[in-house]
């Protein structure tokens, strides 16, 4: 993580117990409001390559009305070099170095993701948003940070959405479940039946694995459908 320099103020602390107690910078942002004095927020992690523009037309696409004020947050990933694709910069939630989903993400890297959700999750919090009606969306890349934070915070939040993506350190997730008793968190997963880049199997695999750790009440999970994807989306 970058440190900070200059007059900017102390950005908020990860409040997560499994991120070292660390000050964090917080992300830089697309953010959309769809009415006046939004009452809940989704935080949405775009995918490999990509950065928080990727997702924005979904807000759009949505047609919500304004009488329903969400503030949608699209954080950019920091750059970084990338060993599965050959060390290339681009923006990324954490390193590759296998295409195997048992040695797949960068543990440290995906801690670090991790505690710069946290810190939007704090953003949102220190401008009047409950935890409550705070969403933690997430493609791919994205969708592992929004699953790995959301059954790890302080706190319920509202609920996670991961499309095309997979679990890391299911055991940890356990193990915090015992902990704090949040599995009526709803969490929704969706894979594409023909995804060549992150096969179905590895989300199932998670939905399995958070089911075990007691994510199973409102769980809902779809691998029969088409996520559509642009070229930069397909880069996991």
């Amino acid at each position: 993580m970058s440190a900070q320099v200059g007059p900017k103020p102390e950005c908020p602390k990860a409040r997560s117990a499994e991120v070292r107690p660390l000050t964090v910078e917080v992300l830089p942002c697309v953010e959309q409001e769809t009415g006046p004095h939004p009452t809940a927020a989704v935080i949405w992690l775009h995918g490999l390559g990509a950065d928080g523009n990727d997702f924005v037309p979904i807000v759009g696409e949505m047609r919500l009305p304004a009488a329903l004020p969400i503030r949608f947050v699209f954080p950019h990933a920091p750059v970084r070099p990338v060993t599965l694709n050959n060390g290339f910069r681009m923006r990324a939630w954490y390193d590759l170095s296998a295409g195997d989903i048992t040695n797949r993400a960068d543990v440290a890297g995906v801690r670090d993701s991790q505690a710069h959700v946290e810190a939007l999750i704090a953003r949102r919090r220190s401008r009047g948003i409950d935890a409550r009606r705070i969403v933690i969306a997430g493609f791919s890349q994205g969708g592992v940070i929004a699953l790995h934070t959301g059954v790890r915070h302080a706190e319920r939040l509202a609920g996670i959405i991961a499309l095309s993506t997979y679990v890391v350190l299911p055991e940890h997730a356990r193990r915090r479940r015992r902990v704090r008793p949040i599995a009526t968190m709803p969490i929704f997963m969706a894979h594409g039946t023909f995804d060549p880049m992150v096969r179905p199997e590895w989300g199932e695999a998670g939905r399995q694995r958070l089911t075990a750790a007691g994510y199973q009440r409102r769980m809902a999970h779809a691998t029969r459908c088409r996520i559509r994807s642009s070229g930069r989306r397909s880069r996991r």
